[in-house]
């Protein structure tokens, strides 16, 4: 069956219609529009996988896809011309540009924690770039999978783009298979399996990974306003998202009011029992919710400090929103932390542990010593200290006094940095991402410089070193 599909794939874009951009708009325009169409059936299976609210599920996956598919369609002329670049004096006369052309067959695998925005957000760039694609969801959100099926089946040719289901079986003989291009988002250790596998084929990869993001907030935020930007970015989908805060580097001096203030916020956003509120979803299934508590009961076994939450609801697959106090940052407590379950894999639930630092250098090294984080936040009211954590810290990209809405914009790069991945997409570096730049150089016949030519002459490497410097 996959290979009869990626077979037609094949034959598909070897038959030359994917080059066509306004075959390729139309197809845009289809796939927005079969989304609309399917909007609150997207909403339903959504809730049925992850427990998400209809507003959460338009603000943070169908509404941000609509927004991808509006930039492709508004844009794809422009990003399709060729691309004018300078010809050096050398090469006169010529014209010198590139030309954006589709890699071929892609492979785009997702991860389930935002089933359909991860699946359906890069197959539009791909579309948008003249790809053909096969589209591999995750087995643990299968109401949301089957939705995507459907929605392509409705849209799409199988030549064109198809979805494929299964679980690792299905993983591993696809990516035994050569593709053009792989664009895989998921875990680190998956995506090294994927790099491996790629490899075979000298396939080229972009790996949308995870790891643990950092807060670092010092004395002078504005304490109410920060908590409620990190409640927000740190329990939004029940902390199952790769660019949620992971831990909270905070001064000490205002260590105990920003957690008093997360509490304050808890409460306010999803009630005083935010288990019983309905718009807060769930784990994705009892394997990850089991993983979560055993890191509960690790970090209460090592002496952190419950401030709010804790209760875990097997039956629901519900965790209550936590804040875990982990103690000080100095060099005597540092290898205690690193102990901590908690801080030493990324967390991916409604877990926040905050350590409390007095030295701003001991909280740039204790991030700095760990792998690079996809994402990276950082309140300050001081332009000096933004400036410098801006500087001197590496991540894939953040924000400053706010958490995750940096992946919301079609205007900016997403993408992690070492182990957090490589590559990035979104809007035109989407189209990017999923296109082969052909340089050109394009002379006429009328004039031929013949200083390159032998026999060489002392005046003709003169005029060389000249062009040349």
């Amino acid at each position: 069956m996959t290979e009869e599909i990626l077979e037609r794939q094949r034959e598909f874009f070897l038959s030359g219609k994917t080059l066509d951009v306004k075959f390729r708009k139309r197809t845009l325009q289809a796939l927005r529009q079969g989304i609309l169409d399917m909007e609150d059936r997207i909403a339903g299976a959504l809730k049925e996988d992850l427990g998400k609210s209809g507003f959460e599920s338009y603000m943070c996956e169908t509404g941000m896809v609509l927004s991808e598919l509006g930039h492709a369609i508004r844009h794809i002329e422009q990003y399709s011309r060729p691309h004018k670049a300078r010809t050096p004096l050398a090469q006169f006369p010529a014209r010198s540009y590139m030309i954006p052309e589709p890699y071929g067959n892609v492979l785009i695998m997702s991860p389930w924690n935002y089933p359909f925005l991860l699946t359906v957000g890069p197959l539009a760039s791909a579309v948008a770039a003249g790809n053909t694609a096969i589209l591999k969801p995750s087995a643990y959100s299968p109401a949301t999978s089957r939705i995507i099926k459907e929605l392509i089946s409705n849209t799409f040719s199988p030549g064109h783009v198809a979805v494929i289901e299964g679980g690792r079986e299905v993983n591993a003989d696809l990516l035994d298979r050569k593709f053009d291009y792989i664009f895989f988002t998921g875990s680190k250790e998956v995506g090294k399996l994927v790099m491996s596998k790629a490899s075979a084929h000298l396939t080229p990869v972009t790996l949308e990974l995870g790891g643990k993001s950092p807060v670092i907030i010092n004395a002078t935020a504005d304490i109410a306003v920060t908590a409620r930007r990190i409640v927000f970015g740190k329990y939004l989908n029940c902390g199952q998202t790769c660019v949620a805060p992971d831990y909270v580097l905070v001064h000490e001096s205002v260590g105990e009011k920003f957690m008093d203030s997360c509490v304050t916020e808890i409460e306010s956003m999803f009630g005083r029992d935010a288990m019983a509120n309905v718009n807060y979803g769930k784990t994705i299934n009892r394997k990850h919710f089991d993983r979560l508590r055993e890191t509960l009961e690790d970090a209460a076994d090592k002496g952190a400090k419950t401030i709010h939450g804790g209760h875990c609801d097997a039956e629901s697959l519900k965790i209550e929103p936590t804040i875990l106090d982990l103690g000080e940052l100095d060099s005597a407590n540092e290898d205690r932390l690193g102990n901590f379950r908690i801080m030493q894999e990324e967390i991916f639930g409604p877990l926040m542990p905050v350590i409390r630092w007095k030295n701003l250098e001991d909280a740039v090294r204790f991030i700095e010593q760990r792998p690079k984080p996809l994402a990276t936040y950082i309140f300050t009211s001081d332009r000096k200290t933004k400036r410098h954590l801006l500087g001197r810290l590496h991540f894939g990209g953040g924000c400053v006094n706010d958490t995750i809405i940096h992946l919301a914009t079609e205007n900016m790069p997403f993408g992690g940095l070492g182990e957090s991945g490589m590559g990035a997409y979104h809007g035109r570096f989407g189209f990017e991402t999923f296109s082969h730049f052909k340089s050109i150089v394009d002379k006429p016949f009328w004039m031929d410089l013949p200083m390159r030519y032998q026999p060489y002459t002392r005046f003709h490497e003169k005029l060389v070193r000249m062009f040349l410097k």
